[in-house]
Parts: C-alpha cells; sequence; structure tokens
C-alpha cells in the first residue's frame, strides 16, 4: 500500500486537542504551531467574515515559522440573534450562554483556511452548521456544565461529548465543522495543492 502523496509538510496552526484529533482522522503526518493571533471580532464584523478572517490570519501567522509548509488555519464563531458568543470561560458565563440557547436555534460558522506558504496560495471558505437546542431545565444544565465543563467551547456544549444531550437537531454541511474543523472541505483544498488523501 503506497503511502498518500505529501510534497510540502503539513502545519496545524492551532492548539486545539479536537482540531488535532481530527485533522489525524485523515492519516497525513502533520505538525502542530501555535498562532499569535487577536480573536475578537472587528467592530460591524459578520459571524462568517470573523471567522473567515481569523482562519487565514491563523494560517499567515504560521507561516512565519514555516516557510515551506501547507498551513491549515481554523476558527469558529457561534450566533445567536446575531450576537456572537464566545468562549465562555467559566461557570457562569457557560449557564448563561446555555440559558440564552435551550428552545432555540445557534448557528456555528467554521472557517477553515489551507495556505501554502511557499507559494503563497490561500484557500478559504466558511462551513456553516445550525444547532436547534432543547428546551433543557436549569438542573441539566449545571449537571451537564459539571461533568463536562466546556469553558473553552463557543457556545458552550461539546457536541462530541456530553453536549449532543443538549440538543434536538443538527444541520449542515460536515459535521466535523461544529467539532472545529472541516474535514471535507480540507480534503479538497489538500487535494488542489496535491495531496492525495486516499
Amino acid at each position: 500500500m503506497n503511502p498518500p502523496r505529501i510534497l510540502l509538510p503539513i502545519v496545524l496552526a492551532s492548539t486545539s486537542v479536537y482540531r488535532r484529533q481530527l485533522l489525524a482522522r485523515l492519516g497525513l503526518p502533520f505538525s502542530v504551531f501555535a498562532p499569535d493571533v487577536d480573536e475578537h471580532a472587528a467592530v460591524d464584523e459578520r459571524p462568517e467574515q470573523t471567522a473567515l478572517r481569523l482562519s487565514m490570519a491563523k494560517a499567515r501567522a504560521a507561516g512565519s515559522g514555516n516557510p515551506k509548509a501547507l498551513i491549515i488555519g481554523s476558527d469558529q464563531v457561534a450566533v445567536l440573534d446575531g450576537v456572537q458568543l464566545g468562549k465562555p470561560g467559566n461557570f457562569e458565563n457557560a449557564l448563561r450562554q446555555l440559558r440564552s440557547a435551550r428552545g432555540r436555534r445557534v448557528d456555528f460558522h467554521t472557517g477553515i483556511c489551507l495556505y501554502n506558504s511557499d507559494s503563497a496560495n490561500m484557500q478559504a471558505e466558511v462551513v456553516r452548521n445550525s444547532v436547534a437546542f432543547r428546551a433543557f431545565s436549569d438542573a441539566e444544565i449545571e449537571r451537564y456544565l459539571h461533568k463536562e465543563a466546556p469553558y473553552h467551547c463557543a457556545g458552550s456544549a461539546k457536541t462530541e461529548g456530553l453536549g449532543i444531550a443538549l440538543i434536538q437537531k443538527i444541520s449542515g454541511d460536515d459535521p466535523n465543522a461544529l467539532i472545529g474543523l472541516p474535514l471535507i472541505a480540507l480534503v479538497g483544498m489538500l487535494q488542489n495543492e496535491g495531496v492525495a488523501v486516499i
């Protein structure tokens, strides 16, 4: 069996354990680079613009230390009623986010960028998923937060974990995007760069 053809080393511009796990599914060797990027939204920036801009910024930031590589940048923005939901950071903020989301829909915009730091070619797009949360109780929220502590996840629920119990329905083109890395789009981008995943 021939290994996948890789012309340049692959670098994941993220310290997220979830993105690392997702990328590992493709069976390609890669390294990790921690980009130093301000992740705040710009004034009057739409969620999809924020996700796209930050994905590209992370890939470019990693390019400075990896001049001949294929660099993957990704970022996610969760939105409820037009308001961006950041990473809660603690129990109180997560409790507020989930109380606001119960019985309602939250849209997740996940940007993905593949940057060839050798040729300066950049491919980028945004993948959207909608999550309908069920009408759970305060007691359920508190039990969930104590069990999973999803304080570093936009929207305060890990769909790849126990957070799935809070959800009624998920709609979108790639369930991996909801976890943090749109693999379907990424495979196409890698193929455009001559990387045969399978």
